[in-house]
């Protein structure tokens, strides 16, 4: 009987700690020995001029979920399986939602059903819209007991966001349940505000949705999402930075010791708010390309850059949230002479989010291939509790591996996405450097571009962020009113 399911043989193995030439044997679905001339494999693969990096965790996609109007998403758990191996990512975090008032557990339970169709490993992050007594008394700790290890909250949008005293409430169940607590930072009501005011002016095209949002609004959520999370003495993670104002608060506030960190994603160094007033047949086709926080302008890209190579941010996402440009149940629900408040926000990104981080950022010198896996895989997995086990090439990790093409070429197409939504806003961009294959847990998932994983192979990932989320024990005044310790 051979040693090792399956031998990678000849490539270079990269780590967030340093790059080595070395073989990887890979034993029930983990690593279980690096090193030269390992040769007694049942599989090889020859991975000679390669780089063999850890299989990428995206800590931030929106997948199959379940919308307060009673739709859900279209990109399925199989459908975004696919899409996530062509890319070289094998593990995802999505979102559980809830609705005001209503409840979770139900709406968690039928999410890993549908999850468990997918062929993906998994997890979710816990929406908190409705802080009720209900919710966060009874309900939370059983999704907690069943292992989500955080919760996200919304400082916008009508069904979403929370208020200072309702956000002050999360942030001190998760410091009581030792839970990480994601936020998106915008202001709901200066974009309220605004978006009033353009649409009064007959300013509703796709363009003005960056108008309505620009970079002040996500600065002053951060700042008073770090200040609030200060107060309470709350580890929190500052999602999707897209300019540089919202990255100084963040520096700010680690260099007085808050525990912050923030993340960034693909759109927010490659788009720009010029790409939402492409007029098109019709003037929708900027609706392609309409997220929030929105894409900034090219000088912004560079800021980004610099915020990643000092650390503050620590991690991409793709915060891949696929709406359709076609049809009615995407981007024109309402109608494509829809303003753009009644747009759906959000763009598909699964496959592409690695390559073009790889591209403009390793190739391109901005980056080392270190910080590539640190921001693509090992910081996401430490911060998500799965560390140990996701995100590194280590004996005893996953063998979830992806092997790099460092100097192939390719023109991204939505076909190359392999995802269930009908257009990638990333059409046309060169990349160097590109996924050739993906093994999760030890099987060949992709080879070639040809996904062949099997429909409910994928597994739940139980999380416990443990130290990533642990107080810093420093309070203002040094009064606690929300003394840590798990339930």
């Amino acid at each position: 009987m051979a040693e090792f399911d399956l031998v990678v043989r000849g490539g270079t193995v990269v780590t967030a700690g340093g790059t080595t030439r070395c073989d990887v044997g890979v034993k029930d679905g983990r690593i279980a020995a690096l090193g030269e001339g390992l040769k007694d494999g049942a599989r090889v693969v020859e991975a000679d001029g390669l780089l063999v990096l850890p299989g990428g965790v995206d800590p931030h996609c929106h997948i199959e979920e379940p919308q307060p109007d009673g739709s859900i998403h279209e990109e399925t758990f199989r459908t975004a399986s696919v899409s996530a191996f062509a890319g070289g990512t094998t593990s995802v975090c999505c979102f559980n939602p809830q609705f005001k008032g209503g409840g979770i557990l139900e709406i968690f339970r039928a999410n890993r059903e549908r999850a468990a169709q997918g062929m993906i490993d998994h997890s979710f992050h816990q929406t908190i819209a409705d802080p009720s007594d209900r919710v966060m008394e009874e309900e939370l700790p059983q999704v907690i007991a069943e292992g989500v290890g955080s919760l996200k909250a919304f400082l916008t949008y009508d069904t979403l966001h929370l208020p200072d005293g309702d956000f002050l409430r999360v942030l001190a169940a998760a410091r009581k349940h030792g839970l990480m607590v994601h936020v998106h930072c915008e202001n709901y009501d200066a974009i309220l505000w605004r978006t009033r005011k353009l649409l009064e002016a007959g300013k509703t095209g796709p363009a003005y949705h960056a108008v309505s949002r620009p970079p002040v609004v996500e600065q002053e959520a951060t700042h008073r999402a770090i200040a609030l999370a200060e107060l309470i003495d709350q580890p929190i993670q500052i999602f999707h930075v897209s300019c540089r104002e919202a990255a100084e608060e963040i520096a700010a506030a680690q260099a007085r010791g808050v525990k912050v960190t923030g993340e960034t994603c693909a759109q927010y160094v490659t788009l720009t708010a010029k790409d939402m007033d492409r007029p098109g047949e019709d003037g929708f086709e900027g609706a392609k390309f309409m997220c929030s926080p929105s894409p900034r302008d090219a000088a912004q890209h560079g800021h980004i850059w610099e915020m990643i190579r000092r650390g503050v941010l620590d991690v991409v996402s793709s915060d891949h949230c696929g709406f359709s440009y076609g049809g009615t149940r995407g981007k024109a629900k309402n109608g494509r002479g829809a303003s753009f408040d009644q747009i759906p926000n959000g763009i598909p990104g699964l496959a592409a989010r690695l390559p073009v981080f790889f591209s403009e950022g390793v190739s391109k010198g901005r980056i080392s291939l270190e910080q590539f896996v640190a921001i693509s895989a090992t910081n996401p997995a430490r911060i998500l509790g799965l560390d140990g086990r996701k995100g590194s090439i280590a004996v005893g990790a996953d063998a979830d591996l992806a092997l790099w093409d460092p100097q192939k070429r390719v023109t991204l197409t939505n076909a190359l996405m392999q995802h269930a939504i009908d257009y990638t806003p990333f059409e046309g961009i060169e990349v160097t450097g590109w996924p050739v294959a993906t093994i999760a847990r030890g099987g060949v998932v992709m080879r070639d571009g040809k996904v062949t994983a099997e429909p409910g192979t994928g597994r739940w990932l139980p999380r416990r962020p443990g130290a990533v989320a642990r107080p810093t024990g420093r309070l203002p005044d040094g009064f606690d009113g929300a003394p840590a310790g798990v339930a």
